[in-house]
């Protein structure tokens, strides 16, 4: 699953969006949410990811032979660890994990997007698990996973109040959680009545810690103090953060490319300031 329905407003959002009254109702309207945007967005470019050549992060497609948050050994080596992809999505992240000797177990919330997952897990013969559940209540045991990983998956879409516990409990002492997100500059800087990002800071910390965008229903932007400040309340310490592209190119040589569905940000206003943060935690 992707984050960029709220900033980058999905021409596919369901209309009249209700008055949420509670986390229930709120998880509900995202399933619905995301139920729409994989049949006219998500699921092509899902499906385009499955075949690349190596897992790709982000926006633009950074290699992660060039990042090596998941590790130095080149080609990756997961062989014999537990993998969970939270907010899975396509679950493209979860295959390349497949290819690289891991157990995975992509879970998301929405049915539509699991639908694309099982398509092209048929289509490539990848071995992987399926789970439709919501990342902050996980239907899994504890201390039952190597690594967490998620790309857009629940970083702006779920409460880090409720799923960062809920990643701590299932992974094992010493288990690694690989998070990539909006960084918070970006909405700071998108206009209200949609993106892309601009130059000019519009909103502060406080008023994207948690936003409901037009539209688009509601999203956790945490400030950088404020994702360290619960990483540490939940067991993490934090190894790395790179921000993207910031320091790294704008787009890698036979990525996908930039897509107007991420309207988030410009190119160039992407090769000046970074568009994405990707966490690389260690559980105590």
């Amino acid at each position: 699953m992707t984050d960029h329905v709220g900033p980058g407003h999905a021409a596919g959002a369901p209309h009249d969006e209700p008055v949420l009254a509670d986390r229930a109702a709120e998880v509900a309207w995202s399933r619905t949410l995301w139920d729409v945007v994989s049949a006219e967005h998500a699921g092509p470019l899902g499906l385009e990811r499955w075949a690349h050549d190596e897992l790709r992060w982000g926006l633009f497609g950074i290699p992660e032979s060039r990042l090596r948050v998941l590790g130095d050994r080149q080609p990756l080596d997961l062989a014999g660890l537990d993998v969970l992809e939270l907010g899975a999505g396509p679950a493209y992240v979860g295959a390349h994990l497949v290819r690289a000797g891991a157990r995975v177990t992509a879970l998301d919330l929405s049915g539509a997007q699991l639908a694309v997952a099982a398509a092209a897990r048929a289509a490539h013969d990848v071995r992987l698990a399926l789970l439709q559940a919501d990342a902050e209540a996980l239907p899994l045991t504890a201390s039952s996973f190597d690594l967490v990983v998620t790309e857009h998956g629940v970083g702006a879409w779920c409460d880090p109040v409720r799923w960062l516990p809920e990643a701590a409990r299932v992974l094992r002492p010493g288990g690694r959680l690989v998070m990539l997100t909006t960084s918070p500059l970006v909405a700071w800087c998108v206009p209200a009545e949609g993106g892309p990002a601009g130059t000019a800071l519009l909103r502060g910390p406080a008023d994207v810690a948690r936003v409901r965008w037009p539209g688009g229903g509601v999203e956790f932007h945490p400030s950088h103090a404020a994702w360290v400040s619960a990483f540490a309340r939940h067991g993490f310490v934090v190894e790395a953060l790179h921000e993207l592209p910031g320091s790294h190119p704008v787009a890698a040589e036979g990525s996908h490319g930039y897509d107007d569905y991420y309207a988030i940000a410009e190119p160039a206003w992407a090769a000046r300031w970074p568009v994405e943060d990707l966490w690389v935690l260690r559980r105590r």
